[in-house]
């Protein structure tokens, strides 16, 4: 399991301080926030994008982070291999599931990522690590136990069915992570247990 540190709004100098104390892994939900952070720090560190991408801003995405997080469509993935292929690279992505149909928040619907994944797998610049979800705010992190489950096992499935494999499983945040990680999670998204509250 590894440390995502969820660095947006957080000012260059903790950051640096969360450095110095040996994180290495930071996520950012904003571009133009992030692209002045990324040039400070330099490319020792891994930057993984969080938030929600525009298919128009993928260009922007691909040339700063290691990681995209939260592909949920077609065109998005479609945007994102063409931007990767003008730089002669291949982005890793996540698949962004949306596993209690909440209209606040992106993602494919569990029914919908196999085809997805299949039409992923036809873009010869990406490359698909796993799946992500943000589930329903619930103050009891036992509640929110069974849509990491159901991640891991659609991950599970996914695997079995098409033979490929998705090592990575990204959930859980700052209240419940504990839980998260027990499901299986290989990323957790953490700020304010990190940082501190943001004002």
């Amino acid at each position: 399991m590894r440390l995502l540190a969820v660095s947006k709004t957080v000012p260059l100098e903790h950051i640096r301080e969360a450095v110095a104390a040996g994180q290495l892994l930071f996520g950012e939900n904003y571009l133009q926030e992030a692209r002045p952070k990324i040039a400070a720090l330099g490319a020792a560190l891994s930057w993984h994008f969080i938030g929600h991408l525009q298919s128009n801003k993928a260009k922007a995405a691909v040339a700063l982070f290691e990681v995209i997080h939260g592909v949920d469509r077609l065109k998005l993935a479609q945007a994102i291999d063409s931007a990767a292929a003008s730089m002669g690279g291949i982005q890793k992505i996540l698949i962004q599931v949306n596993l209690a149909g909440e209209a606040s928040k992106s993602g494919a619907t569990p029914e919908t990522v196999p085809e997805l994944l299949r039409e992923l797998g036809r873009l010869p610049h990406l490359r698909v690590l796993g799946l992500m979800t943000l589930p329903p705010w619930l103050a009891d992190p036992e509640a929110v136990r069974p849509y990491f489950r159901a991640l891991r096992e659609l991950r599970d499935r996914l695997e079995a069915y098409g033979g490929q494999p998705l090592p990575e499983l990204s959930m859980g945040m700052s209240g419940d992570f504990e839980v998260a990680v027990a499901e299986g999670a290989t990323l957790v998204r953490v700020g304010t247990a990190i940082f501190g509250s943001r004002g």
